[in-house]
């Protein structure tokens, strides 16, 4: 897959079929849809092209809504890159791109510069400035500029019984059976280990402080996770802490992961942590021997769960 970054940096001869969307999480429904992208442009030996927009439009035009995101931009790519597309194309949006005309948007981006043959999108899409455009309009311009428009019915969206916002509701209610299921894999996050107070290894609980330098990811409610861990090849299970730590006086939101049977140095790695499911929520105990007595049953659980 080959990663553009801006729509004025795309240049090719070849024909494509080109789909358009945030696709925050790559869910089952976004699957779903670029699966019969990747399949029509095969058949019609046309380019499969995602046109996807950073930031997401509602952090710039809702500045009142501080959206989370599911993804971050690297861990989107990742993910349509093992959908089979050949081209994805990144554009910053802004409240310029947003005050294109449809006609503006339709000739001078899709045609001129992205050179498209066919547009796959939903039913309900709207676009242009204000939104002002629909499918039909689509419809109408496709004949001017000889591109073909396949709708996605609504009886096609309705059977994806998933979006962005339901994913994101269901990990702010800590249910990652949903999530996974919404997803088709668990919830990730990917951070950097940093040097954190030590007190874990004090407690013989020791623990990766995980740094995530993408400040609109969204993270799960403070808590006791069951996770496992992928350090470079290897997957190993844990549990982590997302917190300020109470106990201690914490004021920092912390996440920490104390992989199980695992005691190496690993400050400036990179970690991804799979979200399983919820142990507990986060508690303020009286004294560091309860936080250690409440951790070996919060690693029992994690333990036996992983065994069932």
């Amino acid at each position: 897959m080959n990663v553009v970054h801006g729509i004025e940096n795309y240049s090719t001869n070849a024909k494509s079929i080109l789909t358009i969307g945030t696709f925050d999480g790559v869910h089952m429904g976004h699957q779903k849809i670029i699966n019969t992208l990747v399949k029509q442009a095969r058949k019609e030996n046309l380019l499969a092209n995602v046109l996807t927009f950073f930031p997401h439009p509602r952090m710039i035009l809702q500045k009142e809504t501080e959206i989370k995101l599911i993804d971050t931009l690297k861990e989107k790519e990742a993910l349509l890159k093992g959908l089979g597309i050949d081209n994805l194309i990144i554009h910053p949006f802004s409240k310029e791109f947003s005050r294109l005309t449809a006609i503006e948007f339709t000739r001078d981006i899709l045609v001129n510069q992205l050179g498209i043959s066919s547009l796959m999108i939903g039913y309900d899409h709207r676009f242009g400035k204000n939104r002002e455009a629909s499918v039909e309009d689509l419809r109408a311009y496709g004949k001017t500029y000889n591109f073909k428009v396949t709708i996605i019915p609504p009886q096609d969206i309705a059977s994806i019984t998933v979006s962005s916002t339901k994913v994101r509701k269901a990990i702010m209610e800590s249910d990652f059976e949903k999530t996974h299921q919404f997803l088709g894999r668990p919830f990730q996050l990917i951070g950097t280990v940093i040097k954190g107070a030590g007190l874990g290894r004090t407690i013989a609980f020791p623990t990766a402080n995980l740094q995530i330098e993408e400040t609109y990811k969204l993270l799960p409610p403070r808590g006791v996770y069951l996770v496992r861990v992928q350090y470079q090849k290897e997957v190993f299970p844990g549990m982590m802490n997302i917190g300020n730590r109470p106990t201690i006086q914490g004021n920092n939101q912390t996440l920490e992961v104390h992989i199980f049977d695992f005691n190496e140095s690993i400050y400036g790695q990179k970690l991804q942590v799979s979200i399983l499911k919820k142990i507990r929520d986060e508690i303020k105990f009286d004294s560091l021997e309860a936080l250690k007595s409440q951790l070996k049953k919060d690693q029992e659980i994690c333990k036996r769960t992983l065994a069932e």
